[in-house]
């Protein structure tokens, strides 16, 4: 067989190997795969219920119903289009307000509620801690003037 030969075959088994270590890995996290879905896709067609998914989209105003525990929050989810309501047992997130952005890891149970496990609160980009909402941010630039002639 000739070098040019040899090297084809080395080339096409490696690119054999690479589809295979992809199909592989594909097929391995499968079920650890967690599609994101807005309220609107949900609506449009519902996942099945048990499936893990992330729903973002924005908590709505009005909705935030805390319980007598002091953990357990339900809130609606919306995205213009469509609504999801969503519960969730645990402490939120500072960040986590009517109005603003949120991503929920959790799934559907049979009732067509989204039951979160985990809950991510976003911010726009005008965002200031609260320790640091009264601080004059521009203090530290001074503005200096000159004479150009």
């Amino acid at each position: 067989m000739k070098a040019k030969h040899q090297r084809l075959t080395l080339v096409l088994l490696a690119v054999v190997a690479l589809i295979g270590a992809g199909v592989l890995g594909a097929y391995a996290l499968q079920d650890q795969a967690s599609y994101f879905y807005t309220p609107s896709d949900i609506a449009a067609k519902k996942p099945e219920a048990g499936t893990a998914i992330r729903l973002g989209g924005m908590v709505e105003e009005g909705s935030i119903q805390r319980s007598a525990d002091g953990i357990t929050v339900q809130f609606i989810v919306q995205d213009g289009k469509a609504q999801q309501n969503v519960i969730y047992t645990g402490i939120t997130p500072d960040l986590f307000v009517e109005g603003s952005g949120v991503v929920a890891d959790g799934r559907l149970d049979a009732g067509g509620m989204f039951v979160a496990e985990t809950l991510l609160a976003k911010h726009d980009e005008n965002y200031i801690p609260r320790e640091l909402e009264g601080i004059d941010m521009t203090a530290g630039k001074r503005k200096t003037e000159t004479l150009v002639q």
